[in-house]
């Protein structure tokens, strides 16, 4: 097994003299066959973003019309992401056994439909439950897609063209600001925010037609080939035994803190600008819009700078600014003129280091465990970090809302900032070569 798999990633992996080294550089060099990868992947992720940020953008009307607390409204995000956690992590272990685009093209469909479910919620409870369902698809598909981009690309053109496909992300969120804008200028709340989560069903239509134009790459068709061949299918749990523990352990905590900090400020910015700074929905989607761009360049930025300074200097220098970012935005008196142009570096270094979080994974986990490890790693950071929405919604009830958004914020990204520090750089990185081992 390992003889094939080395020969794959030389030929997926083979530096070219030379070469471009510039943000779209990597798209240059791709094949017919990569680019659909790319694009497709780059469309399920912005489906992703747009259908979580559906509710953060609905979540004042859902508190009037059903009469919730901040607290509860704030437990719908958290049992969304906790069960987008549990997703992640089976729909993982299902992409190391049934192959990358197989478990996408099920992921999507399932969201898709539970996204439908939402609009026609008669009851909180109901919302809620609709909400994990969903949540349990779309982390499914962030598991699959981003393993599936990594296994596509070339090892120098890895951090540029995974973090790219993540900044699908915030075109989604744009897309779903948008929407709010118009149909919350066109409709009343109560048809507004039910027509907000029908939305989600439409895009999941060019996704499917683009995903059967993906093929599965030939290092995971391979070494699936050669586990079948030997009787050896990877287990759920493998990835918590000697030497992979500690692999694990880390990579999940460091996706605690890159996820618990972006949580908390995208799913209560939209409120706090709406309470504690007194702005309409129409005027708040002003000052979101920076955010958003911010948030956009930040992505193609550290998607640039994760194959130029490596992927943990990409994570320090975000972290860093994210904490600093927050802190100004949020804790100091500013005027509203001046928080619209903190906004848009607010984005930036919030959202940026995303872009090197999907190629890290993937270079820190074997090609037999590799959906297995990086969907668990990423998943269970995104159910900690779950619990930053709540938590918020909950605290805000004894201090503001500014300082409990910025409190857990900056604790996240210092906690994502300490375990980027201890773990290994892995750029550029031989994805067939990985072995289940920590490397210093």
């Amino acid at each position: 097994m390992r003889t094939n798999s080395s020969s794959i990633a030389t030929e997926l992996n083979h530096v070219e003299p030379a070469g471009d080294s510039s943000l779209v550089g990597f798209y240059r060099a791709m094949n017919g066959a990569q680019r659909k990868t790319f694009w497709a992947c780059f469309a399920g992720w912005a489906l992703d973003g747009m259908d979580f940020m559906i509710y953060p953008l609905v979540i004042g009307s859902i508190i009037a019309h059903w009469h919730v607390d901040r607290g509860t409204a704030g437990l719908a995000v958290t049992v969304t992401l906790l069960a987008s956690a549990l997703g992640g992590w089976v729909a993982g272990h299902m992409a190391d056994r049934v192959g990358r685009v197989k478990t996408m093209q099920i992921t999507i469909l399932w969201f898709s439909f539970f996204s439908l479910v939402c609009a026609f919620a008669q009851s909180f409870e109901q919302l809620i439950v609709a909400r994990a369902l969903l949540g349990f698809g779309f982390g499914g598909e962030w598991a699959a897609g981003a393993v599936l981009m990594a296994e596509t690309i070339r090892a120098q053109h890895r951090g540029r063209a995974v973090g790219c496909v993540q900044s699908g992300w915030a075109v989604g969120w744009g897309m779903a600001v948008l929407a709010q804008a118009i149909l919350f200028s066109t409709l009343g709340d109560e048809s507004a925010w039910r027509a907000m989560f029908l939305l989600g069903v439409l895009p999941a239509l060019l996704v499917l037609y683009l995903r059967r134009h993906v093929k599965e790459p030939a290092i995971s068709v391979r070494t699936r080939e050669v586990q079948m061949a030997n009787g050896d299918r990877p287990g759920i749990f493998e990835i918590f035994t000697a030497p992979m523990w500690r692999t694990t352990l880390l990579a999940a905590l460091l996706t605690t803190g890159a996820q618990g900090g972006y949580y908390a400020i995208a799913t209560w910015l939209p409120t706090f600008l709406a309470t504690e700074r007194q702005l309409s929905v129409i005027r708040s989607t002003a000052y979101l819009a920076p955010l958003i761009f911010g948030s956009f360049t930040g992505y193609l930025v550290g998607a640039w700078l994760a194959d130029r300074i490596g992927r943990r200097m990409l994570f320090s220098v975000f972290s860093v600014g994210a904490i600093a970012l927050t802190m100004i935005y949020l804790r100091l008196d500013v005027t509203n003129r001046a928080m619209f142009f903190l906004a848009f570096p607010l984005g930036f270094f919030a959202s940026g280091y995303y872009a090197g979080l999907g190629p890290f994974l993937s270079e820190m986990f074997p090609t037999r465990l590799r959906g297995s490890g990086q969907g668990f790693a990423y998943s269970v950071g995104r159910g900690m970090g779950a619990l930053f929405p709540a938590l918020v919604g909950f605290m805000s009830s004894r201090m503001s809302l500014s300082a409990t958004i910025a409190l857990f914020a900056a604790g996240a990204y210092g906690l994502f900032l300490s375990v980027a520090l201890v773990l290994p750089e892995t750029r550029g990185r031989d994805l067939g070569a990985i072995r289940p081992q920590f490397t210093e």
